[in-house]
């Protein structure tokens, strides 16, 4: 019998697995746009990456080149993201200043930091790589029919 976690310390919950074209170069990206850290890397010796932990705001984020040699044949290797399929949510203190950071680093602003009806504030970025970062601060706690009185007034169904 061994004492070895089956789920290893950190690694719990969902963890996103990202297929880019340049792994090597989303986690110079990632780091840049997002404070990631780099945990591990497995290179083959074509030099791409057939996987990277990284690590983002704690929660841990793999990597991996494209593989269509190793694909079933006949199925696609899908490869980033179309800005729709796929969000990674993100909690961060300043909102206004991560998204002003991932801007710099090469993201595409899809949605300027606002003060949502649900108690945050809010905004979405594009990767290089096709996949949409919504960043949010929290800013105000609410109950829930504080939130759907809030969402009625936006929607122009308030007194």
């Amino acid at each position: 019998m061994t004492d070895t976690n089956p789920i290893p310390a950190g690694y719990e919950g969902i963890i996103p697995h990202l297929v880019v074209p340049d792994a090597t170069a989303a986690i110079e990206f990632y780091a840049a746009a997002f404070d990631a850290v780099e945990v591990s890397r497995a290179p083959t010796p074509d030099g791409r990456l057939m996987h990277a932990d990284i690590v983002i705001g704690g929660a841990h984020v793999y990597l991996a080149d494209p593989f269509p040699e190793m694909a079933p044949e006949g199925e696609e290797v899908i490869v980033g993201g179309d800005g729709t399929n796929l969000g990674l949510h993100r909690f961060v203190e300043d909102v206004d200043a991560a998204v002003e950071q991932a801007v710099a680093a090469g993201a595409t602003l899809k949605m300027p930091p606002m003060d949502m009806f649900w108690g945050d504030r809010y905004a979405q970025v594009l990767d290089p790589y096709g996949y949409e970062w919504p960043i949010a601060t929290h800013v105000k706690d609410m109950t829930p029919e504080e939130m759907m009185a809030a969402q009625a007034e936006m929607m122009g169904g308030g007194d």
